[in-house]
């Protein structure tokens, strides 16, 4: 198996995990009321996430890593975990919040409105990156920009209707 194989490998079975304890959060918010936003562009988000992961398996799996962006990346993964990490039982991939409840301000929140964001759309720039494939970052890195900037509309809104019913 290639270094790339590897790498992919990795990001697979950290999302696969990462789902689990999402739609373990997802079922718990919902039992404490938790209301959903967006729910229809979820699929889409699916679909670029998963087209991501295949295509770097695909295009990267034969290929060497370069450590440049290796060290990037597991800075990301730094990132990734205190993101979790702070937002706790709140972390899920749907938008989905408790009526009255105040946005977290822990961890990379105290910054950042969106921390989680801005690292995935480096991850997903940096980790073709790291196994020499430009125009699929570039690719993939705009269409995500352009989800998330629905995403983040969807998301905003939905914590000012929450902070709203406070």
């Amino acid at each position: 198996m290639g270094e790339g194989a590897w790498l992919v490998a990795f990001l697979i079975v950290q999302r696969l995990v990462e789902l689990g304890f999402a739609q373990f959060n997802t079922g718990r918010l919902r039992a404490e009321g938790g209301v959903e936003f967006g729910a229809a562009h979820y699929p889409l988000l699916i679909v670029l996430h998963a087209s991501w992961l295949i295509g770097l398996w695909a295009l990267g799996h034969d290929r060497p890593i370069n450590l440049s962006w290796l060290v990037i990346f597991v800075f990301l993964q730094v990132g990734r975990l205190w993101v979790i990490a702070s937002l706790g039982r709140r972390w899920t991939t749907r938008v989905i919040v408790l009526r009255g409840a105040a946005p977290v301000a822990l961890g990379p929140y105290r910054w950042l409105k969106h921390p989680n964001y801005l690292i995935v759309a480096l991850e997903i720039a940096v980790v073709p990156l790291a196994l020499g494939l430009p125009a699929f970052a570039l690719f993939f890195s705009v269409a995500n920009v352009a989800l998330l900037a629905y995403r983040i509309r969807i998301e905003n809104e939905a914590l000012a209707w929450a902070a709203k019913l406070a």
